[in-house]
């Protein structure tokens, strides 16, 4: 009797043992944070003094009606669309011709910005990016264009940064897809072929569909990083320290969050900027969620 019932209960109790570490270091690395976060914005807290006093609210109050905080929004917004899109198209054109080749060389070679260091990477697009004489600026007056001043712009400094974020993580969202194209089924593509159909038409009425759920998963997570971009603007910046530009027009809402905690030491705002920025996460990552699927759904009926 005691065998059979002792591996009844085995069977029952040891997934969840062996799910438990997960859980147990998400809760104390990401929960319990998330939640001491919470609990912080609640307080007038100075960083310095350490002398909280409860104020309930009244942060959050304050932060829908500065000003500063909507200009750092709509920076990071126009940011995120300006990395997340092309990134997403230039990722699935790359893992389409890595698909065609055979060399481990041609993989690791996408992956190759990843080893870089990001503190180097910075450095070096705001050089090539440089308003007097960075070498975007050498290829526009070679081509007869006009200098662009790509820290001052706004526009042009959302462009630049855009740019550097592409750079860097294009090849791993590439290397993923790659991975979701060698999955399918070769047959698919040989039945189509015989079908009539040419690589154009097997791309859009084969590959794609079969892509869905990778490129839910790539546009999700390029979407939670580029809302969450902070060491581009930061090391972007012509002034070491400074917080997005002159006029602020290339300050992030993490950028801004940073600031108002080590900067200006005020580690309640910073903490009610800290779970607001976590809703619009949450709300944007859902919404390109469904979208992304609804256009998948489109394709796979067509």
């Amino acid at each position: 009797m005691a065998g059979p019932r002792l591996s009844t209960w085995d069977a029952k109790i040891s997934p969840y043992l062996y799910l438990a570490p997960f859980f147990v270091v998400f809760g104390l690395v990401g929960l319990l944070p998330l939640l001491y976060t919470g609990y912080v914005s609640l307080f007038d807290w100075d960083l310095v003094e350490d002398s909280p006093t409860f104020v309930g609210a009244g942060n959050y109050v304050l932060l829908f009606s500065d000003g500063q905080f909507y200009n750092a929004l709509a920076n990071t917004l126009s940011i995120l669309a300006l990395s997340t899109v092309p990134q997403v198209v230039l990722a699935v054109g790359l893992a389409a011709l890595l698909d065609t080749r055979t060399g481990t060389g041609w993989r690791v070679s996408a992956l190759l910005p990843q080893a870089a260091g990001l503190v180097a990477i910075g450095i070096i697009f705001a050089n090539l990016f440089g308003p007097r004489f960075g070498l975007v600026n050498g290829v526009l007056t070679a081509l007869g264009l006009d200098r662009v001043d790509w820290q001052a712009n706004r526009l042009a400094s959302h462009v630049a940064i855009a740019t550097m974020v592409n750079w860097r993580w294009t090849g791993y969202n590439a290397l993923i897809v790659l991975a979701a194209l060698r999955a399918i089924p070769r047959e698919l593509h040989e039945a189509a072929t015989v079908d009539g159909a040419g690589p154009v038409r097997r791309f859009t009425g084969v590959t794609l569909p079969l892509l869905r759920p990778t490129l839910v998963f790539v546009v999700v997570t390029s979407t939670i990083g580029g809302l969450q971009v902070f060491t581009e603007p930061k090391l972007f910046d012509a002034l070491p320290g400074a917080g997005g530009g002159a006029t602020n027009q290339f300050q992030t809402v993490a950028l801004y969050l940073y600031q108002s905690a080590f900067e200006y030491q005020h580690l309640g705002y910073a903490s009610a900027i800290a779970w607001v920025l976590f809703l619009v996460v949450v709300a944007v990552a859902a919404v390109n969620f469904r979208l992304t699927r609804r256009i998948a759904d489109t394709g796979e009926r067509r």
